[in-house]
């Protein structure tokens, strides 16, 4: 590792001298508030991070997509130089992994398989996703979406994944309760290829503008 005058006055900077940054930060001379923070006290910020990704993409703002890209790999290293830190495999094994799962889930360009459309290679993805995972039931694969989704997004995800399946039940989108009403909706934006989330973003920014047209 280098040291801080080392690393101070560097032409360019890449992942190893990131990932140098990070442990220097949070080694027994580094930053009291570097060294005092763990997987929980973070995790707030790695999802704050992402949000930031997505809204420098939706500006399609070239130099706020590489500033929060950047922050968000800072949370990764973060994470992974907690995990070496604690005896655990790090950053290494971070890279080796997702490296094994895209090569399996690719088959038709590292195996044998054949897929022409978006949707085949999407199907094989998914197919190799449920083998590596061990997912014998419809359930495994539900209790598989993500929790701390936003609740639309995980709901409209829930609701397409069972109904492909063939596994939706009936009373799920009944009722005139609001929650019942919502999964209905999940199931008509599913059937008509809206995200509905990314819609009531949308329109959400168009309310903005309108309030502010208006008190102008």
């Amino acid at each position: 590792m280098r040291s801080a005058k080392e690393l101070k006055n560097l032409e360019t900077y890449g992942y190893e001298e990131l990932y140098d940054i990070v442990w220097l930060l949070r080694s027994e001379d580094g930053c009291p508030w570097d060294r005092a923070q763990d997987h929980h006290s973070i995790r707030k910020n790695l999802i704050e991070e992402a949000y930031e990704v997505a809204e420098a993409l939706d500006r399609e703002d070239a130099a706020l997509l590489r500033e929060e890209l950047g922050d968000l790999m800072l949370q990764v290293v973060l994470h992974a130089d907690m995990e070496q830190r604690a005896g655990r495999p790090g950053m290494e094994a971070v890279f080796d992994g997702i490296c094994r799962k895209l090569i399996f889930r690719h088959p038709h360009i590292f195996g044998e398989d054949d897929a022409v459309t978006p949707e085949e290679a999407l199907a094989g993805w998914e197919a190799r996703k449920m083998q590596e995972k061990g997912q014998k039931t419809v359930s495994e694969g539900l209790d598989r979406v993500t929790r701390t989704l936003p609740g639309l997004m995980r709901a409209q995800k829930i609701v397409k994944k069972a109904k492909k399946a063939s596994a939706l039940p009936e009373n799920a989108l009944q009722g005139d309760d609001l929650v019942s009403r919502l999964l209905a909706l999940c199931d008509e934006a599913n059937d008509v290829g809206i995200d509905l989330e990314e819609a009531l973003y949308g329109r959400l920014e168009d309310l903005i503008c309108q309030v502010k047209e208006e008190e102008t």
